[in-house]
């Protein structure tokens, strides 16, 4: 398999980086390296992202656990302890056997992401990858966080669903430093990172957002899946209390004269789970690449 599909080199080639990003290519490959078992092995939280295999909304979510929740099974292949809660709206997609998923495994401690996907395989652990590609990217636009603590009781609360962002979600988005999009294509499904200074995500209406895509390694792994395919799901998280704010819908990228790119999202369904996520983290400090939200 191809590590770049038309959509992508076409980005490549528009923007001149072809080179960089065969460059970058080079760190990317299947098998998973002692060292990236032993990263993923300390991890509490690892993102998943697919397209559900019934109604073929992306979605992306959480998975949580102690650190040893996620481990290296062989040089191929990872378990993750535990399902997905049956209102996951990723419940069925990371059950049922070869589902393209993308996964990232994301240190906000040392700022370092691993990602790696591959397709869903049957676990009597509860869920196992079977590797495509594994690879780590720069710590760059991710905020350090400088630890965690698991809450004792703390357990998913009911999902709200709805069409549009209510006014209480937009202030979630609109005071979000992180937030991971899914995207797929007939070659596989990829979760990544955007982070900046909280505004980088612009809630345009209650149903439209839009972000600058910053300069990053070069590949377009992303733009180039939202470019093929444009569906995707984001994942937004309240680091403190462990909401989960998950959003599907549509994304299209615009490229201005000089090269800087907007993505516009249009969403098509919103779930919001409070207490999702198990873990209070401490409070970010700002990355040294962060740029300025305003320009």
């Amino acid at each position: 398999m191809a590590l770049y599909h038309a959509a992508s080199r076409a980005l490549q080639d528009r923007l001149g980086v072809r080179g960089l990003a065969d460059h970058v290519g080079r760190s990317v490959g299947p098998g998973i390296k002692p060292v990236a078992a032993a990263f993923l092995e300390l991890q509490p939280l690892l993102i998943a992202g697919a397209a559900d295999p019934v109604t073929g909304a992306v979605w992306a979510s959480p998975l949580t656990g102690p650190p040893g929740f996620v481990r290296a099974t062989g040089p191929h292949s990872v378990s993750v302890a535990g399902r997905p809660h049956p209102d996951d709206p990723l419940a069925t997609a990371l059950t049922a056997p070869g589902t393209p998923v993308g996964t990232l495994a994301l240190d906000p401690r040392t700022r370092r992401r691993m990602r790696l996907n591959g397709r869903v395989r049957p676990s009597e652990r509860g869920i196992a990858v079977d590797a495509d590609r594994v690879f780590s990217n720069c710590p760059k636009y991710l905020r350090r966080r400088d630890s965690y603590e698991i809450v004792p009781g703390r357990a998913p609360g009911s999902s709200r669903s709805g069409a549009e962002l209510t006014e209480g979600q937009r202030a979630f988005v609109a005071a979000a430093d992180t937030f991971f999009v899914a995207s797929v294509h007939e070659d596989g499904a990829d979760v990544s990172h955007r982070g900046g200074d909280p505004g980088f995500v612009e809630v345009v209406s209650p149903r439209e957002l839009a972000w600058r895509d910053y300069p990053g390694n070069s590949m377009f792994l992303t733009l180039g899946n939202l470019a093929a395919d444009p569906r995707a799901g984001l994942l937004l998280l309240d680091w403190t209390e462990g909401t989960a704010l998950r959003i599907t819908g549509e994304a299209r990228t615009d490229i201005a004269a000089d090269g800087e790119r907007t993505v516009r999202f249009t969403l098509k369904e919103v779930i919001e789970t409070p207490s999702a996520v198990p873990l209070r983290w401490s409070g970010p400090s700002r990355s040294p690449a962060g740029p300025d939200p305003a320009r």
